[in-house]
């Protein structure tokens, strides 16, 4: 090795230990100031943390480090919350993963009923020159049971429907994928529903250890606060559903109420989940 490579890689290394010293003192000196001043507080926190963290199947150092210090942070200050939320859908146990038939029936009623309506507007023709060239682009007709004004008309979407509360439908371009993250709530259970058939295995969405391949499945429920990645790198554009439904309970109205609440506190905090989509008007 020449003297000169010898020094790029002393050159190299160096910057990596000084990332790794950075990136160590962003997560090591928060968590002792806040063990310092509010030891109880930061326990408690740390303990619904990894309480919510362990529910997880596939359990990393990556991800562990991704929930409490990147984008898993919200979920994990938000822990505390969701938790209590499956206390209160008990005896519905939080499946992760589920099935239209996991359901009472009255939610696959309006689910049914969504899926046959955006056949029946050929949804995806109507979207077809809304995205451009974003990489990826979101359209919402309902917003935690607000209906949305949109250039795209599909009056059955602004029914007054009792569980589903938003209705949106998310366009992956080609080659387009998000990164592993974590939603922030616990309230909904996230409905996806592919709506153009796609013929390549290079589309799917990754819940831990589970895939969900649209050419396989055009349908798929699951808790967003589990980490999950949506990917599609085929050559096609991608149109999707994205859909939430109140979380099945023995009390609906109370979980309804609870969701208002929380779209009054996050309104104005929206751009930050979707700060990386186009949305389409």
């Amino acid at each position: 090795m020449t003297k000169s490579a010898a020094l790029a890689l002393t050159g190299h290394s160096r910057r990596r230990f000084l990332r790794y010293v950075k990136r160590a003192a962003k997560r090591v000196i928060p968590a002792a100031l806040a063990l310092y001043f509010v030891p109880l507080l930061f326990t408690f926190y740390v303990g619904c943390g990894l309480l919510d963290f362990v529910r997880n199947k596939r359990k990393t150092l990556r991800s562990l480090d991704r929930y409490f210090a990147g984008n898993g942070l919200c979920t994990w200050l938000l822990s505390p919350f969701n938790l209590l939320m499956d206390l209160l859908t008990l005896p519905y146990w939080n499946k992760g993963v589920y099935q239209l038939s996991d359901l009472p029936g009255p939610y696959q009623d309006e689910i049914n009923s969504m899926i046959a309506a955006t056949h029946r507007n050929d949804l995806v023709a109507k979207l077809q020159s809304k995205l451009g060239d974003a990489k990826r682009g979101m359209i919402f007709f309902k917003w935690y049971g607000i209906n949305v004004k949109t250039s795209v008309d599909v009056p059955e979407f602004h029914q007054p429907y009792r569980y589903i509360r938003t209705i949106g439908v998310s366009i992956f371009n080609t080659k387009q994928s998000t990164v592993k993250h974590f939603g922030p709530l616990r309230v909904t259970l996230r409905v996806l529903y592919n709506i153009n058939e796609i013929a390549s295995r290079d589309v799917y969405i990754k819940v831990g250890r589970y895939t969900n391949y649209w050419q396989d499945n055009k349908l798929f429920i699951f808790d967003d606060t589990l980490q999950h990645k949506s990917c599609n790198e085929s050559d096609q554009v991608r149109y999707c559903m994205f859909v939430d439904i109140l979380r099945p309970s023995l009390f609906p109205g109370l979980m309804g109420a609870i969701l208002t609440g929380v779209r009054l506190v996050i309104a104005r905090f929206n751009f930050a989940f979707y700060k990386n989509w186009a949305f389409i008007k």
